[in-house]
């Protein structure tokens, strides 16, 4: 035995940092275990839900008692209702007596959920209004079309989605999964915004915006979270493009809270994990996986359990911790300028 290597200080520092990793990795694969088979079994968390609640568990309204949300009656925008997360929302939440816009591309597609929606609730508004949520101009005209209708607006939910195995680019340029996911839903809602205050405060009915998010966000690191970069990438990979729009969802809910709340607006913004469910970004990655997807959104877009939360991060219908780039502030503040600076510029504003 090396007597002075025990007697080191180097050394005996080193040998207990070592002992602290494996203690350490040996308690996160234990919470990991235990969130594993929390969600496999559904068990339930704070709010009474679980993985294995429905969207239509979780808007029951019996369990709801004094709630405000339904009168008057709510109107939400939701992104990427065609198919999916999106298309089984719209439907709870129609059954549920919220009006519904469908912001669409492909409005054949639009129309067939609006009638199947009106099958199962006979007495549902639903409007389908075009998009392209990858194209600013197009984006700007679904805002003017909408707003011309005079409509109020309770709740944005930006939803819709794309993932791609190869490198594509939208009208202006721009690399598709960040311009459809991120930049078109940023700028959604940045035009929509004073409309959803102005209904706050006019109703008395507190605005809710949702930002669909994944797990999936916690994949990347700073040092590969680069604005320009994700405009235009020189080496392309679609998983890895996904995770950073999906992280860029987060970092906009978080800075976009710290501005409602600096402007006491009667408006929330929170970013929610869906869940697992068959959802053309699924069939596109040719999975055949299926799930309680739309529950998380429907319970932060109506619970009053989310009532006054704005900033946060939920999964199976209960708050959770994101990745610590998605809880940085600086870098939240940072994305949000770099976007503006951008869309300004390309709609030349």
């Amino acid at each position: 035995m090396d007597y002075q290597n025990i007697i080191n200080p180097l050394y005996i520092c080193g040998f207990f940092l070592t002992k602290l990793a494996s203690l350490c990795l040996e308690l996160l694969s234990c919470v990991l275990m235990k969130e594993t088979l929390r969600y496999l079994a559904g068990i339930a968390g704070p709010s009474g839900y679980g993985s294995n609640s429905t969207a239509e568990q979780v808007t029951e309204l019996p369990s709801w008692p004094s709630c405000s949300l339904f009168s008057p009656q709510l109107t939400a925008i939701v992104t990427g209702a065609t198919s999916g997360i999106g298309a089984e929302t719209a439907r709870v939440l129609a059954k549920r007596g919220v009006r519904i816009v469908i912001p669409a591309r492909n409005l054949r597609k639009a129309e067939e959920v609006k009638e199947k929606i009106l099958r199962e609730s006979p007495r549902a508004e639903i409007l389908v209004l075009e998009i392209d949520l990858s194209s600013f101009t197009s984006i700007s005209r679904f805002c003017s079309e909408f707003l011309s209708l005079g409509l109020p607006l309770n709740i944005l939910i930006n939803n819709a989605g794309v993932f791609s195995q190869k490198m594509e680019f939208s009208e202006e340029k721009i690399e598709m999964t960040f311009a459809t996911n991120y930049l078109g839903h940023y700028l959604l809602t940045e035009l929509l915004l004073e409309k959803m205050i102005e209904t706050a405060a006019e109703t008395g009915v507190q605005g809710r915006i949702i930002n669909v998010s994944s797990v999936i966000h916690s994949w990347v690191n700073k040092e590969t979270f680069c604005f320009n970069k994700m405009l235009s990438p020189k080496i392309y990979n679609g998983t890895r493009a996904y995770a950073q729009s999906k992280l860029a969802n987060i970092l906009h809910a978080k800075e976009m809270a710290r501005q409602l709340k600096a402007r006491n607006a009667r408006v929330t913004i929170n970013a929610v994990h869906p869940g697992i469910v068959k959802t053309g970004i699924v069939r596109a990655h040719k999975g055949f996986i299926t799930g309680m997807g739309a529950s998380t959104t429907c319970y932060a877009a109506l619970s009053p359990q989310v009532e006054g939360v704005s900033g946060k991060y939920f999964a199976d219908c209960n708050e959770r911790a994101c990745s610590a780039l998605a809880n940085d502030e600086r870098e939240a503040r940072k994305l949000w300028k770099q976007t503006r600076v951008m869309i300004q510029r390309r709609l030349g504003q």
